[in-house]
């Protein structure tokens, strides 16, 4: 395997540090780098070096396979009552004349549109308002359960769910099983943020804490369910509270094992209070993703979240320890775009995002939300696209037939 050679090479770099020979020592051996080691690395490694670990790593655990899913997203509002200075995507209340507060009635209608599709998931993130509170999430997830029982429902962040369960008067462990009855799948990785209260009291103040974040997951993990984990990198953090914010998550995930994938989360500054702080280069985005495949040893999947980094970007990635790039979404998704992302009609048909993995020598693998394979797309052409908002009907044929 050329990733092994390659990383059996930096051994005998005299040119090498002592502690970055030893950190590839411990990466060929399977062995966890420790804090110190993590900080290191964000220091003073670099890129070439960093790709050699992570896409080691990478291999090792899904050789070139890399995962996508066909899903859609629904946000039931943009009105909000926390004033986070990175995002560019809520509006306050007084301002609610700007943004869009759904009904359970409107969020179903958007469900029964992908009627037909094959679609695994639905993921639901928005702001936070009084009127979406515990029944109402409750009610929605079980009127998507009733209408298409197989839907994955990815939905909501602990800022939600803190904000919900406060208000119902509820712990987070009876909140969470509440959620669980009326169909709640899994939960996705947002609010994560930066969980040092340094960094997140300054950019997230007022909204549930780093600590609060991390004992709803491990409520949902303890009922035998999955959920992912994000960061959001390169505003005011320091290197020191990226490492402390990964060890924060691989400490959970050696208690719970919950955690499946890891998604890093790039700052974009376009329409929000801290404009005036400049975007990270790609090189550091793909440093990013390095060193999270690196420390992270006990998470399954690091992702690129396309339409957020670019695809251009995003087939770099997976150089660089990614190995899911998400899914075929939709320019119903808002978060990114106000912000001034490099997808601004995030959609691309399944030809195209396969297409993207094959240009890169990597195996394009359709997964469900879980990662179960359902489909594996590296010995198959396409015949002509039927496109539906955003997705694609797709005949396939085998090469061999």
């Amino acid at each position: 395997m050329r990733s092994k050679s390659e990383l059996m090479s930096l051994l005998e770099d005299s040119n090498l540090s002592t502690t970055l020979r030893e950190i590839a020592k411990k990466t060929l051996e399977g062995e966890r780098i420790s804090e110190e080691e993590g900080l290191h690395l964000f220091n003073h490694a670099e890129i070439g070096y960093l790709g050699i670990l992570a896409n080691y790593i990478r291999e090792k655990k899904h050789g070139n396979h890399t995962y996508f899913n066909r899903n859609f997203h629904m946000e039931p509002t943009n009105v909000c009552l926390y004033t986070c200075s990175f995002c560019s995507y809520s509006r306050l209340i007084k301002k609610r004349e700007e943004g869009w507060e759904y009904t359970l009635e409107e969020m179903l209608e958007m469900v029964k549109k992908y009627d037909g599709e094959p679609v695994t998931e639905v993921h639901i993130v928005g702001g936070v308002l009084p009127q979406y509170d515990l029944k109402f999430y409750a009610d929605l997830f079980a009127a998507i359960k009733k209408h298409r029982p197989e839907l994955h429902i990815k939905a909501l962040t602990p800022v939600e769910y803190h904000y919900i369960f406060k208000k119902a008067k509820v712990d987070y462990a009876e909140g969470m099983r509440q959620m669980k009855e009326a169909g709640l799948d899994s939960m996705p990785g947002g609010g994560a943020e930066i969980f040092h209260p340094e960094i997140r009291d300054e950019i997230a103040g007022g909204k549930c804490s780093g600590e609060e974040w991390l004992q709803i997951h491990e409520e949902w993990h303890k009922l035998g369910m999955r959920s992912n984990a994000t960061m959001l990198y390169g505003h005011i953090e320091k290197m020191k509270h990226r490492v402390h914010h990964l060890e924060s998550l691989r400490q959970l995930q050696d208690k719970t094992g919950g955690f499946q994938t890891f998604i890093p989360l790039k700052f974009r500054n376009k329409g929000n209070q801290m404009s005036h702080i400049p975007e990270s280069m790609v090189i550091e985005d793909l440093r990013n993703y390095a060193i999270s495949r690196i420390y992270l040893d006990n998470f399954d999947h690091i992702k690129a979240y396309w339409p957020m980094i670019g695809r251009e970007v995003a087939q770099m990635s997976m150089a660089f320890g990614v190995d899911d790039i998400d899914g075929t979404i939709d320019d119903t998704t808002k978060i990114y775009t106000m912000a001034g992302s490099e997808e601004q009609n995030p959609a691309m048909s399944t030809r195209e995002l396969v297409n993207l993995i094959k240009m890169v020598d990597r195996k394009p693998i359709e997964r469900d939300t879980l990662y179960n394979v359902v489909t594996d797309y590296s010995e198959h052409v396409f015949e002509e696209d039927t496109v539906y908002k955003g997705y694609v009907s797709l005949p396939v044929v085998n090469k061999d037939n």
